[in-house]
């Protein structure tokens, strides 16, 4: 009896040696937030962008107001205007987009996705042309709109708005 027990022990102790040693052999991949370009999540990030768009064009604000998250950390500059918070930034979209009665133009130019790991920035140039009834409204700006990946997919949890000068040549 005493034998079968070392011979237990003995094998025991052999394989958790075993595993310990295959544990260590395990290598690592090291992610280079900085360089890595994160295929994956840049096309989840433009499939979210391009949802957003349907969004405003169905007129579906509460599907619009879904693609951010509002808590103390969202903020939004416009225009050389004071920094809004979430409550505001919710209420003129809202108040803003559910007066829009057709899409004439949604260009995202010069698009750059940047992600960094589960945050994302993404700049661009817009080229919109909304209407609001018979008033055919134009919007050239420079925006970053900054995404955090969520359980629920990406967001935003911050944006910056400011005129796109024309250049004259």
């Amino acid at each position: 009896m005493k034998l079968v027990l070392l011979v237990v022990v003995g094998v025991a102790i052999f394989a958790c040696k075993q595993t310990k040693e295959k544990a260590e052999i395990v290598e690592v991949e090291e992610v280079d937030l900085i360089n890595d370009e994160f295929p994956e999540a840049k096309k989840e990030i433009l499939e979210t962008w391009n949802a957003i768009e349907q969004s405003l064009r169905d007129g579906d604000m509460d599907k619009l107001i879904s693609f951010h998250a509002y808590g103390p950390k969202f903020t939004e500059f416009k225009n050389g205007e004071p920094r809004n918070d979430s409550k505001e930034n919710e209420e003129f979209e809202r108040n803003t987009f559910s007066q829009v009665t057709e899409v004439i133009k949604f260009d995202a130019n010069d698009m750059h996705i940047a992600v960094f790991g589960d945050v994302a920035n993404v700049t661009m140039h817009t080229d919109f042309q909304l209407k609001f009834g018979e008033n055919l409204v134009v919007v050239n700006d420079q925006m970053s709109l900054l995404f955090a990946k969520t359980n629920a997919g990406w967001k935003i949890v911050s944006e910056h708005h400011s005129p796109l000068l024309k250049n004259e040549s």
